[in-house]
C-alpha cells in the first residue's frame, strides 16, 4: 500500500460543473413531452440522485407510467451523452491540485451517482480520467451512494486504506455516505442540491479547488 492518502470525489457539482448541459438536456426532454423547462438554479437543487430522480423532482405530479419513465429517461440519456461536454467545466483550481496530489503520491478515485459510462466519458473528454485509479457509477456496484459501499468498494479496489481516506462532495448524498462509510467529509459549496450549508453535515467546507492542497495536508 504506497499512497499516503486516498481522496474520494463526487462529479457533478464537486469536481466538474455539469449544470449546463444537465439543464439542456433536461430541457430538451420536457420541451419532447410537454412539460415545463427548468432554470440553471433549478438543475442545480434537482441534480445529485440520477436521472429519473431528477427529472421526477421536477414534475408537479408524479409519473408512475413505466413505459413513459423509460422513454423520458432513455431521451434524456440519448442527448444528454451527445452533448455531454458542450459547456461542463472543471471547477477553479481543480486540474493544478489534482497534478499536485497526483505528484504527492495521493490515489483519487470518482464515486458518483451518475452512470459510468457517463462518468467515463465525461471525465476522458475533459481530459481528466488520468487522473483516477478507479470511476464508479450509479451502476456500477448493486448499490449506490448513500450506502457506504460505494466508497468502501472502491477503496479496496485500489487498495486503500479506509483510514486513510476523505470524502469530497457537494450534496447531503455525499454527506450521508462518507459519514456511513465512517470517513471525513469536505462539502463543496454552492452545489447541486436543495440544502444549506449549515445543514449538511461536514468537516470542512470550501468554494473551490484553489490552494486545496492546504487543505489536504493536515489529512496526511
Amino acid at each position: 500500500m504506497s499512497q499516503i492518502l486516498t481522496i474520494l470525489f463526487d462529479l457533478d457539482g464537486t469536481i466538474v460543473d455539469t449544470a449546463p448541459d444537465l439543464m439542456a438536456a433536461h430541457n430538451h426532454v420536457m420541451r419532447k413531452f410537454g412539460k415545463d423547462e427548468k432554470k440553471l438554479s433549478d438543475i442545480k437543487s434537482l441534480a445529485g440522485r440520477g436521472t429519473w430522480v431528477m427529472m421526477q423532482r421536477s414534475f408537479k405530479e408524479k409519473i408512475t407510467d413505466e413505459k413513459i419513465k423509460k422513454e423520458m429517461t432513455t431521451e434524456f440519456l440519448d442527448y444528454y451523452s451527445k452533448n455531454i461536454n458542450r459547456d461542463s467545466k472543471p471547477l477553479v483550481g481543480l486540474i493544478e491540485f489534482l497534478n499536485w496530489a497526483k505528484s504527492n503520491n495521493i490515489s483519487m478515485a470518482v464515486c458518483t451517482n451518475k452512470q459510468e459510462k457517463l462518468a467515463v466519458d465525461l471525465l476522458k473528454k475533459l481530459d481528466l480520467i488520468k487522473f483516477f485509479e478507479y470511476v464508479a457509477g450509479s451502476d456500477t456496484f448493486e448499490f449506490n451512494k448513500p450506502d457506504p459501499r460505494h466508497l468502501t468498494n472502491v477503496v479496496e479496489i485500489i487498495s486503500g486504506d479506509l483510514k486513510k481516506t476523505i470524502m469530497v462532495g457537494d450534496s447531503e448524498v455525499d454527506s450521508m455516505s462518507a459519514y456511513n462509510a465512517k470517513v471525513p467529509f469536505i462539502l463543496v459549496e454552492e452545489g447541486y442540491t436543495e440544502k444549506n450549508i449549515e445543514e449538511i453535515k461536514h468537516d470542512i467546507s470550501i468554494k473551490n479547488f484553489l490552494n486545496f492542497e492546504k487543505v489536504i495536508k493536515k489529512y496526511l
